[in-house]
């Protein structure tokens, strides 16, 4: 039987339900995941895949015990495991475990709110008043990569030494992204903690990268916006709090907050700071603009809610 010489991707892509497949190429997305197996033999219950965190080790299928690091403070596991994925990013190995868990369902109420205003300037900007500044302690480690890269191209190819090189790249790309994790988790977790309901803009993010300036595209991309609204969404659900986000092109930065007169004037970027011309209020532009929001995701909330 022929079939039984080809995987499943394959027969799908045979059969007309799926388009070709796209097989793994070595040394891109080096991960593999692994379900696991529960079973029991006579008296003996067993499972493909065991976690113990008093002794800081993991068995995975086909391979014995080995020592991890990580999870920090915790010796207690007595969660249900379902899958592993192993991952390889230079010359270090991942295993990220995901479980079942049953939360309870709470009711929501909302006693706090904020609005957010993500910016280049400022990453987040809140209704607070609180400014959050976009990181700067990566500068250093994007000069050293400059120089490593600049290294590389002068290696030869399927050399050991080009070999080195990669790993070296590999790890100060996986430091700049440990920074800019822990830096976003770090303002996330805050915002989530201490308010019930979140309201933030709905970005396009890829089209902003498309249609910005070759100078901002970088900004754009450090900035991280995609993973500030992954956050707050999956972090608002666990915490049973609730994120509202205002349409896309909503002028959140030429309405002022106290009368809501229109000023197309400070569509201009470089305009920090304006002064209302009706009710003479000075407008501070992140400020104001998340105050905006904040008022407009009020009044999404309700009228959902109360369906006014």
């Amino acid at each position: 039987d022929w079939s039984s010489d080809v995987c499943s991707s394959d027969l799908n892509y045979y059969a007309k339900r799926a388009s070709h497949p796209k097989y793994k190429r070595k040394n891109c997305n080096d991960t593999y995941r692994t379900n696991c197996v529960y079973g029991e033999y006579k008296t003996n219950k067993y499972a493909s895949i065991k976690l113990d965190l008093n002794k800081r080790t993991i068995k995975l299928p086909k391979i014995s015990e080995i020592k991890i690091r990580g999870y920090r403070n915790l010796t207690k596991f007595d969660k249900k495991i379902l899958s592993a994925t192993v991952s390889k990013t230079g010359d270090k190995y991942y295993v990220s475990i995901l479980v079942e868990e049953y939360l309870q369902d709470k009711l929501f109420r909302m006693n706090s709110a904020v609005g957010i205003d993500i910016g280049i300037k400022n990453i987040i900007t809140t209704s607070d008043g609180i400014k959050y500044s976009p990181m700067m302690n990566i500068k250093k480690l994007e000069k050293k990569l400059k120089g490593l890269n600049k290294w590389l191209s002068r290696t030869k190819k399927d050399s050991k030494n080009r070999q080195k090189v990669i790993v070296k790249i590999n790890r100060v790309y996986q430091k700049i992204r440990n920074i800019r994790k822990y830096y976003i988790h770090k303002i996330t977790s805050k915002l989530v903690h201490n308010n019930d309901l979140i309201v933030t803009e709905f970005l396009k993010v890829r089209n902003m990268i498309e249609t910005s300036q070759k100078r901002f595209t970088k900004l754009l991309t450090n900035s991280c916006f995609s993973e500030i609204i992954t956050q707050l969404k999956y972090k608002s659900k666990w915490n049973f709090k609730k994120l509202i986000q205002v349409p896309t092109y909503y002028a959140s930065s030429q309405i002022c907050n106290h009368c809501e007169h229109k000023n197309k004037m400070v569509k201009d970027l470089s305009v920090r700071e304006w002064k209302c011309e009706v009710c003479g209020n000075i407008n501070e532009r992140d400020i104001n603009a998340s105050l905006n929001i904040l008022n407009e995701g009020i009044i999404k909330y309700y009228k959902t809610e109360y369906e006014i």
